[in-house]
């Protein structure tokens, strides 16, 4: 039988968790002090630690438990009064964070998860430890790469919270890989084996989005002809990672927050309450506290999302990391598409000369559109083409072979390629329309309309609207 030691200043709600406890198959012992915690655990050691950490001004508590090499040591699960998350709870290795006045769900919830099954929780930390180690080196972590500095703090936070339950809320800005933190974290934690669910919060219409979080039931709505399980349903028992957080409609914060203390959600058109076994990270590109004073996010949520804080620093904070993530994301396309392309050294300097105002998603296109254009297994520095840069205009190189050749600019648009391309075609045949539309493949009208677009109909129209088009000029 799992044994649950208390450790709570407040008698009445000591008991009150006790009887839980003992509903839930578990023995109990009560500890209202520090020094009646250290006797009882000379008793008998627990599975599971329900504890105050604002037993006494000058200890947290995390000394009653002991970290061994084993994985024997007890879950913690603290109790914190509520917005107290700043406090000394940030010091210790806490499986669960429950907010008081302590919901009896979310008890029976953490009693039912951790501790009635301490083998198989043991038998899964072991599997992430295996994980956390397996193919890992100094540039890596997980899904995520990187050596400098920042990431490697990166590195260590979600290390140290992927094996608790506390709820992330990771900040960033646009690019810089928060979905990827999700989904480490997830792969981390002893929620490995469930689902991880990913859902744009700004993506969904207002109308459908609580049908979508929590579902609904058939002939709830017009629309509605089956029964449809929402994200919290299909995450159960994993992990549920809601991008864009500050983009959720306020009336659908509120139900949010109450999924969040209660444990339970009731579908759209039900009023069965379902339970939530669920880890929720959330993400935001805003900065938390401007969304809150702003009315983008209900301060009350923030505080319930941000138990543990985590920010992803941008590519410009991390200007060691483009080098090893150039050769990451070119090893990934050389797998592809069974090629041996690499950077030149001029490549390589214009890459680390870039400001990257779109992050690591940035770099991550102006390779692959490299490696597209490449004409030889060496990407030059020409070769590469910048977000922020001016699209560069096609220019027409006649050439000396009988079909002319016309030569492209990386980035020009498709619309400006097909301009100077009709074009060119119609001064190399002298203006002969049906002879152009054949080349081209297009019909004899597609080619009157495109030139009336272009305000061109003779010869000598033709030809100023061509030199235009390869010179770039209006």
């Amino acid at each position: 039988m799992p044994h649950v030691l208390i450790v709570e200043t407040d008698a009445a709600c000591a008991d009150h968790l006790a009887t839980l406890a003992r509903f839930e198959g578990c023995s109990t012992a009560i500890a209202s002090s520090l020094e009646e915690a250290r006797q009882q655990l000379v008793f008998r050691r627990p599975d599971v630690v329900l504890l105050d950490p604002a037993l006494s001004e000058d200890s947290t508590g995390e000394e009653l438990v002991d970290v061994n090499d084993d994985n024997s040591s007890p879950e913690i699960i603290l109790m914190n009064a509520p917005f107290s998350i700043e406090s000394p709870v940030g010091t210790v290795a806490a499986a669960e964070h429950l907010l008081k006045p302590i919901d009896v769900q979310m008890v029976r919830h953490a009693l039912s998860r951790i501790g009635r099954t301490p083998l198989a929780h043991h038998d899964t930390c072991a599997d992430v430890i295996s994980l956390k180690d397996a193919g890992q080196g100094k540039n890596r972590y997980g899904r995520l790469w990187g050596r400098s500095a920042p990431m490697q703090r990166v590195f260590e936070q979600i290390r140290r919270v992927a094996p608790t339950s506390a709820t992330v809320l990771i900040v960033g800005e646009s690019g810089t890989g928060k979905e990827l933190v999700a989904q480490t974290i997830h792969d981390m934690s002893r929620r490995a084996g469930q689902p991880f669910l990913a859902v744009n919060c700004g993506a969904i219409s207002a109308q459908l989005i609580e049908s979508e979080m929590f579902g609904h039931e058939k002939g709830s709505f017009t629309g509605a002809t089956r029964q449809h399980k929402g994200y919290f349903e299909r995450s159960h028992g994993g992990t549920l990672f809601l991008d864009e957080i500050t983009e959720m409609p306020a009336e659908l914060q509120v139900k949010l927050l109450r999924v969040l203390e209660t444990g339970t959600f009731m579908r759209v058109g039900s009023d069965e309450p379902l339970a939530s076994d669920v880890r929720i990270v959330a993400a935001t590109n805003r900065v938390p506290r401007e969304a809150v004073e702003c009315g983008r996010l209900r301060e009350d949520l923030y505080y319930r999302l941000s138990v543990f804080p985590l920010a992803t620093p941008t590519l410009r904070e991390r200007p060691d990391d483009v080098e090893p993530l150039c050769t990451h994301f070119l090893d990934e396309l050389n797998r592809e598409g069974q090629t041996s392309r690499t950077l030149t050294p001029g490549a390589i300097a214009r890459l680390n000369a870039h400001a990257w105002p779109g992050n690591v998603r940035e770099l991550r296109n102006v390779l692959q559109r490299a490696y597209i254009m490449a004409e030889s297994d060496e990407i030059g520095a020409e070769t590469l083409r910048f977000d922020d840069e001016p699209a560069r205009p096609a220019t027409v190189q006649p050439g000396g072979a009988a079909d002319g050749a016309m030569t492209v600019s990386v980035g020009t648009s498709i619309a400006e390629v097909e301009r100077s391309l009709i074009l060119a075609t119609l001064e190399r045949v002298d203006g002969d329309k049906r002879q152009a539309a054949e080349m081209l493949g297009i019909s004899l009208k597609t080619l009157y309309n495109r030139l009336r677009e272009y305000g061109a109909a003779r010869l000598d129209e033709i030809r100023v609207e061509s030199l235009r088009s390869a010179t770039g000029t209006a």
